[in-house]
């Protein structure tokens, strides 16, 4: 049946009625038990949007990877009274940030840990959906020239240009769904409560676009506002005045393109908002398997029905388990998911059996020949290792190792004979010392092989450095799986020289040495970590803390891309500012602000959207409260223990704080956090920190193995698929042969570059900036499941159609016409056209309903909105409740105390 607003309505609304009960049963197993502690679940609100999202993920991971995608990356449209102006990110920009990753990168980890520098840069559609989104009260009326013919979007962006904070959002979803479309109601709500505009991006998602594909959209966002190609219908946005922000998968994205431009150089936002950032993709930290019961997240991590597309191995094959124990002794390279660093000797001894050997039998030695017989277990690979080797350490691999291994790691062929020792796929750290190490023989993340998760990149908590960055603001829950990684990249941040990178991290990429001796400087980071909250607390709008996370995020934004980069030095959090921020009551009580009747123009002469438009879900100023109450403890708090000084506390900012740590109750109230002594993610050794370990392994192989008898008849069925796909696909290339397609495939010049126009909603082609194509990756090694490299799946066959007969890159020498009788099949394919490019990916292209479905996006926002509003109508009601019994206890005072004075009470 797939994922579709049908079937989760069936397989969410047992879940309600079953949560309601428990929730009902454990209330009254509370109050008999006079049991006052606070929860986030004991409010049924949050209780009931906990398990609908936690049974929606759960019946993902039931249905394929494509499923899921097409779900949540069908347009949706935005609501009446938002601005959203929908375009294309052109080539130009897609381009410029390539150009940046392949200098980041070099050559030699292009070839060896990329797999090349044109895979990645292939994309089906000429360009990346973005959306710009304000509020349309927002809107400034602009003067055009008469004789320019603008439509409504393209008049709307210059419309709002005036709105000069800028928040550019990378959306979640474990990099493989998820799109604008699922986080248009928050980020509008971002642009109302900052009173500003939001850039979303639609990136290219995993596993089709695996890393780096989504990293270079990012970048392209970027670059596409701070430099905006000629045609683009928006002035170039300053970095100063521009913020990142992302949640989950987009957290980690936004983390990775920071780093990226530190190292290069090139300027950086004003600062990032990171909510539940995904940072290790190795699940090297307690919470990923002690948080499981009170997460979103499910349990054994993104398994899903086998699909010509997902698992890349659909079965073990020839009958094997999908992890196996080591069938080598020498460990692999350092920095490549293991801490068992080989002796000299033991390399040395190796190489040369393996030589001889290849000598011998007249052919070269090859790493995966080195077997041995007498396997030793983890203790024994660990007994060579020096005490630095088995903590990390923070000096360069050159001057941090000792003893004859750092000799050895001087000598001319070290490298190569460490070639030897990289075992694929890479092994697994154990509990038991005394256990033989494992090794994977399945991709275990969607995003990444299993040999890239220890990249600085791919999991941006293992870098070198995080120092030298913009203002951070990181929010996390505390009952969520990425609690401890969250908290440990804060403190790495703030503090580069007391959380150093693992040795082999260090030793792998050469970036990664030089950024430790360049980036010390700490970076400025506010951290709050959230009582009872799962992933991504921002998608529960409706609660105490979620209200209180919305504005502090804006009123951060406001702060950092409203002062100068000097002031920001001295003080980056809004909450040590002096005097403290002018919060207006006609910009933030939304409720009032919003009823017609406010307005002094009759209701006769407002715009439909005006009129027409709904008090907005949590219209009090219960946020605003909450912010200037915990603006004033976090001030209290900072300034326990100084001397007083009267013209700073009124006229100067509290200055020298580089990190703010909160922890922050089910109502929105903040507390200081706990030492960072007493916090267990800041006592993982950084030697343990981005290796992959048996408990997390085992946690994901019972799932995998759960799914792999569960649909083992169709995994069977997707075998056939793909031979089906495989065929198709080589009569497609067949056929474009006879019908005259040419290549370039001798050699590969510098494409030709033209700068090419942004225009809204554009479908055109831009052939001259596409530099590559699926038949232009001749000695590029892309991931399994890219659909670049494969011919397997239909999004593959239709990628390569695309390029052939519509907007072929710079490399072909001819664009074939497509015949009238292929023509006539593709007329009878929904999922193809007689004249225009096939349907893309669901992972890049979203999918426009014939019909207006109730899609159950636009379910979910109405739940939301039916929320928030109980939510606000709970408050009152309780204040009324209140106000109501002190007044019945003061009366029942007044009639019996003797002193005949009345009692003062409030009205």
């Amino acid at each position: 049946m797939g994922v579709n607003t049908g079937s989760a309505a069936i397989h969410i609304t047992p879940v309600v009625v079953k949560t309601f009960y428990k929730h009902t049963k454990r209330k009254g197993q509370k109050l008999r038990e006079g049991d006052h502690t606070e929860e986030a679940t004991d409010d049924i609100l949050f209780d009931e949007a906990f398990h609908i999202v936690k049974a929606f993920i759960a019946l993902g991971t039931r249905n394929t990877v494509e499923s899921l995608q097409s779900f949540t990356n069908t347009h949706v449209p935005a609501p009446y009274w938002a601005c959203v102006v929908p375009l294309q990110i052109p080539f130009t920009s897609c381009n410029k940030a390539a150009d940046a990753l392949i200098d980041w990168f070099g050559p030699e980890d292009l070839k060896r840990v990329v797999g090349g520098e044109r895979w990645w840069q292939i994309r089906g559609m000429d360009g990346i959906d973005s959306e710009w989104i304000t509020e349309k009260e927002y809107l400034e009326d602009v003067d055009f020239p008469a004789d320019r013919d603008l439509s409504e979007d393209e008049a709307n962006v210059p419309r709002m240009e005036h709105l000069e904070s800028v928040m550019l959002y990378v959306h979640g979803g474990a990099f493989f769904w998820g799109s604008i479309n699922t986080h248009r109601y928050q980020l509008i709500r971002y642009a109302r409560k900052m009173k500003g505009r939001v850039f979303a991006v639609n990136y290219r998602k995993a596993p089709q676009f695996p890393w780096p594909c989504p990293l270079q959209d990012v970048l392209a966002a970027y670059f596409y506002l701070t430099s905006p190609p000629p045609g683009a219908p928006h002035k170039a946005v300053s970095p100063s005045k521009l913020v990142f922000a992302g949640d989950s998968a987009g957290g980690g994205l936004c983390l990775a393109a920071l780093t990226v431009l530190r190292d290069l150089g090139l300027p950086q936002p004003a600062g990032a908002v990171l909510i539940s950032p995904w940072v290790d993709l190795t699940h090297s930290f307690p919470s990923v398997i002690k948080n499981t019961a009170t997460d979103i997240i499910p349990p054994h991590g993104f398994v899903h029905k086998p699909s010509p597309l997902w698992p890349v191995d659909t079965l073990p094959e020839d009958g094997r388990t999908r992890v196996l124990p080591a069938p080598t002794n020498p460990p692999p390279r350092p920095g490549h998911a293991d801490t068992l660093k080989p002796s000299s000797s033991r390399v040395k001894d190796q190489l040369e059996q393996r030589i001889e050997q290849g000598k011998s039998e007249g052919r070269a030695a090859h790493s995966a020949e080195l077997r041995d017989e007498s396997v030793g277990n983890q203790e024994e690979m660990l007994r060579d290792m020096t005490p630095e080797e088995r903590e990390g350490g923070s000096k360069s691999a050159a001057s941090s190792e000792s003893g004859a291994d750092s000799q050895d790691g001087n000598k001319p062929g070290y490298d190569t004979e460490l070639d030897f020792w990289e075992p694929k796929p890479p092994r697994v750290l154990m509990n038991d010392p005394e256990a033989r190490p494992l090794e994977l023989h399945s991709q275990i993340q969607l995003y990444a092989a299993t040999e890239q998760l220890t990249h600085p990149l791919v999991s941006p908590v293992i870098q070198g450095s995080l120092g030298n960055l913009c203002p951070l603001y990181i929010l996390a829950g505390d009952g969520e799986v990425l609690r401890d990684e969250i908290i440990y990249l804060a403190h790495k941040a703030a503090n580069p020289k007391e959380y150093p990178a693992r040795g082999g991290v260090l030793k792998q990429g050469r970036r990664q040495q030089e950024n430790v001796e360049k980036f010390q400087t700490p970076t400025k980071v506010h951290l709050q970590v959230y009582d009872g909250m799962c992933h991504v607390l921002t998608v529960f709008t409706f609660t105490d803390s979620a209200k209180y996370a919305y504005r502090s995020i804006a009123e951060f934004v406001k702060h950092v891309t409203l002062h100068t980069a000097e002031h920001l030095d001295r003080n980056p959090f809004p909450e040590f500012h002096l005097p403290p921020a002018d919060i207006k009551d006609d910009d933030l009580d939304e409720s009032r602000r919003r009823r017609p009747s406010q307005s002094r123009v009759k209701s006769s002469e407002q715009p439909f959207w005006r009129t027409h438009r709904p008090n907005p879900p949590g219209g009090s100023r219960e946020d605003v409260k909450m912010y200037k109450h915990n603006e004033g403890k976090a001030k209290e708090e900072e300034s326990k223990g100084q001397t007083p000084n009267s013209e700073q506390s009124q006229r100067r900012d509290i200055s020298g704080v580089s990190m703010l740590r909160e922890r922050v109750d089910v109502f929105g109230h903040v507390r200081p956090m706990e030492p960072k002594d007493q916090i267990e993610a800041l006592r993982v050794s950084p030697s343990e920190i981005g290796l992959i370990k048996e408990g997390p392994v085992k946690h994901w192989l019972a799932g995998q193995e759960q799914w792999d008898k569960k649909f083992k008849r169709s995994a069977t069925k997707v075998a056939m698929k793909r031979k089906y796909y495989e065929a198709k696909a080589a009569k497609l290339i067949k056929q474009a042969r006879e019908q005259g397609l040419e290549l370039r495939r001798e050699h590969y010049p510098s494409p030709t570059r033209i700068q090419s126009t942004a225009s809204l909603n554009s479908t055109r082609e831009v052939g001259n900036e596409r530099r590559w194509g699926p038949f232009d990756i001749e000695g590029e090694q892309p991931p399994p499941s890219a659909i670049v490299g494969r011919r397997d799946t239909r999004e593959s066959v239709a990628l390569m159609k695309m390029m052939i007969y519509h907007s072929a890159p710079t490399t072909h020498k001819t664009v074939p016409k497509i015949k009238t009788s292929d023509a006539i099949r593709a007329a009878f394919d929904p999922q193809d056209h007689p004249t225009k490019a096939p349907q893309q990916s669901v992972s890049e292209q979203q999918i426009y309903a014939r019909m207006l479905p109730i899609h159950g996006v636009r379910i979910w926002q109405s739940l939301v909105s039916y929320f928030m509003r109980c939510s606000a109508r709970k408050a009152v009601d309780g204040k009324d409740y209140a106000v109501d019994k002190i007044r019945t206890t003061s009366d029942k005072i007044g009639m019996t105390s003797p002193d005949p004075t009345p009692k003062s009470s409030s009205p």
